[in-house]
């Protein structure tokens, strides 16, 4: 049966500072049914004035939270006079996810016990919006979108503790300096970006792409060994030289040299060993992958 607040459960209700049109005010019963909500529910789909059997206060959020939600429901009840917060995911009645935090408080009878509990529900979906905007910052490269470096040492980072195999890719733009002295900073810039969605658009989804400095780009490929990782690049490169005929003038095609090693020992010797391999292709004509195996060796030369 729906019912209304009455003036302790107002008192209760100020004390939350509920203002606002678009926060959704809630009372429930001891068992965490909604006994009334304010008109702002209707956003999530519910007309509770309207509904014989009303949902319960778990239902509101996304199924996978629900259980939590209905935890922390009862350590209200359990708690008498403490109060508490919680954020959690609604499902609006669009179709879309947002985010709510939802303060309750509850609701003693004589006795002190908890007979039901009064709360708001207030959206936190633009800070939440803002927080992962502020997050994408610190691990995206602001030019490409890719990931950047420091993301990306996270993810070398996970995988060789993971310890399931893989290999590091290191990619290098060949004679960028000699493009950005001759045509400029802005069409340096344009050949980072073609070559990154150039990158985004051969390989496959399941391998991790980073703009890691400068004309450097590092790839994780997670549980390839070398001689399929070796298969990979080769195909890149090959379709790199597709997609850059020579120019008409003296001008080289763009191309990339490439250093692999093996993820083991650590991400920081991962790392040196792929930039060893870098250097040797490098050094022995561009446009051409080299492993750390390759190294006359295996890695333990210091650039």
């Amino acid at each position: 049966m729906v019912e209304d607040f009455t003036l302790h459960e107002g008192a209760a209700l100020y004390d939350l500072v509920a203002e606002g049109g678009r926060d959704i005010v809630v009372k429930v019963d001891r068992e965490g049914f909604v006994v009334h909500a304010s008109a702002a529910i209707g956003q999530l789909g519910f007309a509770i004035p309207d509904m014989l059997i009303t949902p319960h206060l778990a239902d509101l959020a996304e199924p996978a939270q629900a259980e939590k939600l209905r935890a922390f429901l009862e350590v209200i009840m359990r708690g008498g006079s403490a109060t508490g917060w919680f954020e959690f995911a609604a499902r609006m009645d669009d179709g879309r996810t947002n985010w709510f935090t939802l303060q309750l408080r509850p609701l003693l009878a004589g006795d002190g016990q908890a007979y039901g509990a009064i709360g708001i529900m207030r959206s936190i979906e633009e800070r939440r919006a803002l927080e992962e905007r502020l997050f994408a910052a610190t691990v995206t490269d602001p030019l490409t979108g890719l990931a950047n470096r420091r993301a990306f040492q996270m993810m070398l980072r996970h995988l060789v503790r993971r310890g399931q195999g893989g290999t590091l890719a290191l990619f290098d733009i060949d004679h960028f300096r000699a493009i950005n002295l001759r045509h400029g900073a802005s069409a340096g810039d344009r050949v980072l970006v073609a070559f990154a969605d150039f990158l985004r658009g051969t390989l496959r989804h399941e391998h991790i792409v980073a703009r890691i400095g400068g004309e450097g780009f590092g790839v994780l490929l997670p549980d390839h060994d070398l001689a399929a990782a070796r298969t990979v690049v080769a195909a890149v490169l090959t379709a790199l030289t597709e997609a850059s005929p020579p120019h008409p003038s003296d001008e080289p095609r763009l191309s990339a040299s490439v250093g692999l090693a093996a993820l083991r020992m650590s991400a920081d010797d991962t790392l040196r060993r792929a930039e060893l391999a870098l250097l040797a292709a490098k050094a022995r004509g561009r446009g051409r992958a080299e492993t750390d195996e390759d190294l006359p060796d295996r890695g333990r030369l210091r650039a």
